[in-house]
């Protein structure tokens, strides 16, 4: 089944392009099933480039999905065009009646900052309390998920002494949980971050149980069921080159930066990057939607009782 996109988004016709199934609203109405609600909340400055990796994700299962895109509310981006913002982005604030099956929370380049010098630290707050009423299931991705799980449990963020950067090798450490239905004993991630969690703090933390880890970077993957919540601080959800471009971008600064490791073959940046997590991320991301199929309510305005 596909995703539901307006056909003017730029993703739909990326997505269409690359083979992953698509539809407009018209061909979705004809369909007599209920879409599963996804929520993106985009907090990422180059909001195109986000939408298309976690639709391209999350439009690859065979559940409809009905795809929202929300901004904060005060917050302005400055990296996209205001014109794609007002046409496909609604502020939380107009948002927050409503029920959602999923939502997705994304990084943010902000990690060096405490979380309540944020800007908009108080209206995520609020997001995050609101998951707990009107979302079945929550995805925090990388800074998101660790602004989640100091929210909920207090674990803090920690400065990394040099940026976590490259291809990490992560073991999988729950074999039987659904999240994982299909993963390999262990897994290559894309890891781009300043800041790390520590697992003897999030043990600490009732509840808390952690599905990847690496050796050299640390905890991956979280489930917070109490809170209905998986908390990722690396990014399955790159694309082949995204990786590529931070260091590019980085070297063109004149930011020292290290050479992302176990990216280029033969550590060569004049190499073409291989992807090694691409089938990992189409199964992380399509166990959780199965999850939220399975246990969602089919009368969405239930959600949250």
């Amino acid at each position: 089944m596909p995703i539901k996109l307006p056909s003017d988004l730029p993703a739909f016709s990326v997505l269409k392009n690359e083979g992953v199934m698509v539809m407009d609203e018209t061909d979705a109405a004809r369909q007599d099933i209920r879409p599963l609600r996804i929520a993106l909340l985009n907090l990422m400055p180059k909001k195109i480039q986000t939408e298309n990796q976690f639709a391209r994700l999350i439009g690859s299962t065979p559940l409809q999905i009905d795809l929202h895109l929300i901004r904060m509310s005060e917050h302005q981006t400055r990296n996209t065009a205001a014109e794609h913002m007002e046409n496909f982005y609604r502020p939380f604030q107009e948002a927050k009646h409503e029920k959602f099956d999923g939502l997705i929370i994304t990084g943010a380049p902000i990690e060096h900052l405490p979380f309540e010098q944020v800007t908009y630290w108080d209206e995520l707050r609020e997001v995050m309390d609101w998951t707990q009423t009107n979302v079945h299931s929550t995805f925090g991705v990388c800074w998101g998920g660790m602004a989640m799980i100091n929210h909920f449990h207090g674990v803090q963020k920690h400065i990394l002494p040099a940026k976590a950067f490259g291809c990490f090798r992560h073991t999988n450490l729950a074999p039987t949980s659904p999240y994982l239905n299909g993963f390999s004993d262990d897994c290559v991630i894309p890891v781009s971050r300043w800041t790390e969690m520590l697992q003897s703090e999030i043990s600490a933390a009732p509840g808390l149980t952690t599905l990847l880890a690496s050796d050299q970077v640390g905890p991956c993957l979280v489930e917070d069921p109490a809170h209905r919540a998986l908390y990722i601080f690396n990014h399955f959800e790159y694309d082949s080159d995204t990786l590529k471009q931070e260091y590019d971008r980085d070297v063109a600064d004149g930011t020292p930066v290290n050479v992302p490791d176990n990216y280029y073959p033969g550590n060569d940046p004049a190499q073409k990057p291989l992807n090694r997590w691409r089938s990992h991320a189409h199964l992380l991301y399509g166990n959780w939607l199965n999850q939220i199929y399975q246990t969602t309510h089919y009368d969405i305005s239930q959600i949250g009782s």
